[in-house]
């Protein structure tokens, strides 16, 4: 975060509350997504933070990204990887990462449906057995 108050000119601004309101996230939520690296503000000579426009879309995405349990550290790794910076191989190695995560997370439902199953079955008949 700079905290020299110049912004380039013409550069659209939005402040915490107006980010807030166009992304449902809270204040306190955006100045923890600035705390760990995720958004930066700059402060304008009032000192109130100011957010470029594009970080609302930027705000969406880190939402959507927390909502599917992806820790703040990896959506760190993974919100430079627009397809557009020079970081393709490491966005590549990141992609894979997060592939092998989701497998592993098929793997572990796949898992707990069949332990539901079983669990069914087994009150299924403990239950016939008792009101019979």
């Amino acid at each position: 975060m700079s905290g020299s108050g110049r912004r380039p000119a013409g550069r659209s601004v939005v402040k915490i509350g107006e980010l807030s309101e166009a992304t449902g996230a809270s204040p306190r939520s955006l100045r923890y997504y600035e705390q760990q690296g995720l958004i930066t503000a700059e402060r304008g000579l009032n000192g109130y933070r100011e957010y470029a426009e594009a970080d609302v879309e930027k705000v969406r995405r880190i939402k959507a990204l927390l909502d599917v349990g992806l820790p703040t550290a990896t959506i760190r790794d993974i919100l430079p990887c627009d397809g557009t910076g020079p970081q393709a191989d490491s966005c590549a190695a990141l992609m894979e990462r997060i592939s092998g995560l989701r497998d592993r997370l098929a793997e572990q439902a796949e898992e707990l449906s069949r332990t539901s199953r079983a669990l069914d079955a087994f009150l299924a008949r403990d239950f016939a057995a008792a009101s019979a």
